[in-house]
């Protein structure tokens, strides 16, 4: 006959293993949510970082360009584009030269600034920002009075 003794310290056993299996796989559980949402938020890091790295390379500029920030700072921002120029100075029909006239600088230096290979200062781009709010009709009654 087993003793009494040995048959309750095993049934004590038996269910205090049951118990403490229980309690770690709630424990699992939560772990492995845990493992999942450090996952989830590496990745945001990641991510967040990449974007970081992208908009810091972009706002990086040429020392250039920064000299003439710096200059367009004084007044008003203008932006030039080569390619607009050229499109407005053909849509008026005029001639490099003629539409220099206009701005106040050679034909040569508009061709120039249409082929990228010189950039207009400030005040030139503030004279090209007034030719480009006249309309035809103004732009004849100018060149004929000069």
């Amino acid at each position: 006959m087993p003793n009494i003794a040995s048959i309750l310290k095993a049934e004590i056993s038996r269910v205090a293993r049951k118990e403490v299996r229980a309690e770690i796989e709630t424990l699992k559980k939560a772990s492995a949510a845990h493992r999942s949402s450090i996952a989830e938020l590496r990745r945001q890091v990641d991510a967040l970082e990449k974007e970081l790295r992208r908009v810091e390379k972009s706002s990086r500029r040429p020392t250039s360009a920064v000299a003439s920030n710096n200059e367009a700072t004084a007044g008003t921002k203008r932006r030039f584009s080569a390619a607009r120029l050229a499109a407005h100075r053909v849509k008026l029909g005029l001639s490099a030269a003629i539409y220099g006239q206009l701005v106040g600088v050679s034909g040569q230096t508009i061709y120039h600034w249409e082929q990228g290979k010189a950039r207009p200062r400030v005040a030139q781009l503030e004279k090209l920002a007034a030719v480009r709010d006249l309309g035809a009709g103004e732009i004849a009654e100018r060149l004929t009075t000069r």
